[in-house]
C-alpha cells in the first residue's frame, strides 16, 4: 500500500471532525439516522450538514490540487493539517 494519501483523503482529514465523519459515514452506506446520531444533528438538518461538507471539502480539494491557486495551508481559515 502507498504511503501517500489522495487529495480526497488530506481534504477529509482536515475538515472539522462531523464533517468528516457525515461524509466517511455516507460513504460506507451508513443509514442517515445513525450518521445523525454519531454527530448529533436532527434528521432534517443533514441534508445541510452534507451540503456544507461537500463545499468545504471542495475547497480544499481544490486548493491540493492546485486548481484555486490557494495555498493548501490557508485555505480559508482552516488550520495546517499535521503532517503524517
Amino acid at each position: 500500500m502507498s504511503d501517500e494519501l489522495s487529495d480526497r483523503e488530506r481534504a477529509l482529514r482536515r475538515l472539522p471532525l462531523p464533517y468528516s465523519l457525515a461524509l466517511r459515514l455516507r460513504d460506507g452506506g451508513v443509514d442517515p439516522e445513525v450518521i445523525c446520531e454519531y454527530i448529533g444533528v436532527d434528521p432534517t438538518s443533514l441534508g445541510g450538514v452534507f451540503r456544507m461538507a461537500e463545499a468545504k471539502l471542495a475547497c480544499l480539494s481544490d486548493a491540493w490540487s492546485g486548481t484555486s491557486g490557494d495555498d493548501p495551508g490557508a485555505v480559508r481559515g482552516m488550520p495546517a493539517a499535521p503532517d503524517p
